[in-house]
């Protein structure tokens, strides 16, 4: 079978980051912090195994869909009932190198309008600010409210993932006119408040209005790569850096897959998983919905 470039690349990455925590581990056994490591591993019930198959599915999804992500690892998390703001913190931290590697790759294949990158990035940026002070501040002291209004925001996003299952194909129409200020002030807001979105809204909202779908997706991951850097660093301002364990799972379980979701895409029957997903998304979004009002 033949290996296309986008594959060699991720693969590139994946051996790097293999050696990489190769010897961070062998370093931490040589100095003696190794059974320290295992018992961060082992707490909150194990939490950082539980995060590992999570980052593992959403990377798959997101590979073969586009978008979904930060939609699964948040209705995940919340589901598991943990705190909203550090939903985000968490998801956003392991972000950073997952759509560092996405951005490189598409980089490297010539996929990025840099003006559409500008025009959507600097907005994003400002939204992702606001958003993760905001969300700091509601998350910590008006958690339940939080909480169900995100829930209420995934259980949308939902029916959004829910609905690409029925659609036909896109015709190729005139590109309509698309307020990329507006577009990318309100993705980072939301991307970063509600710990995911803004492959659904900004992405799907790119390729509706007939941008050409490679700089669609390669210009988007970028913008969503620096406003995940200015997301994180927000939240590492603000909150300081909590549930490394959840971090690491999401980050290891992502970086594992990424070189073979390519692989899928063509494999995958993406509407049967639109469906899959969209109902799964539903499912656990009412069930947060249930015990944050009921509980």
């Amino acid at each position: 079978m033949v290996i296309t470039k986008k594959i060699q690349i991720r693969l590139n990455i994946l051996l790097v980051t293999i050696a990489l925590v190769s010897a961070a581990v062998f370093s931490l056994y040589e100095l003696g912090y190794f059974d320290e490591l295992q018992q961060m591993l082992a707490k909150d019930h194990y939490i950082f195994y539980w995060m590992l198959l999570v980052g593992v599915f959403a990377e798959i999804v997101a590979g073969s869909m586009g978008m979904g992500y930060g939609v699964i690892c948040t209705t995940t998390l919340m589901f598991l009932n943990i705190p909203p703001h550090i939903v985000s913190a968490s998801i956003h931290s392991a972000e950073s190198f997952t759509t560092a590697a996405g951005s490189a790759s598409h980089i490297k294949l010539k996929n990025v309008s840099i003006s559409l990158v500008k025009k959507l990035a600097v907005p994003a940026v400002i939204g992702a600010i606001i958003g993760a002070v905001s969300l700091t501040y509601l998350g910590e002291y008006y958690a339940k409210i939080t909480k169900t209004v995100i829930a209420f925001y995934t259980l949308y996003l939902g029916f959004q993932i829910l609905s690409n299952a029925f659609k036909d194909k896109q015709s190729k129409a005139l590109k309509r006119k698309t307020n990329l200020t507006r577009l990318g002030v309100i993705g980072g807001f939301i991307d970063s408040f509600a710990g995911g979105g803004w492959g659904p809204l900004v992405t799907g909202t790119l390729i509706k209005n007939a941008f050409t779908p490679r700089f669609a997706v390669g210009s988007s991951t970028v913008a969503k790569f620096i406003l995940t850097i200015t997301a994180a660093v927000t939240f590492f301002f603000t909150l300081g850096i909590q549930h490394w364990n959840i971090i690491l799972g999401l980050l290891i379980g992502g970086i594992i897959t990424a070189p073979f979701s390519a692989m899928l895409t063509a494999k995958l029957p993406v509407k049967k998983m639109f469906l899959v997903i969209g109902v799964l998304v539903i499912v656990m979004s009412s069930i947060t919905i249930y015990k944050s009002v009921f509980s």
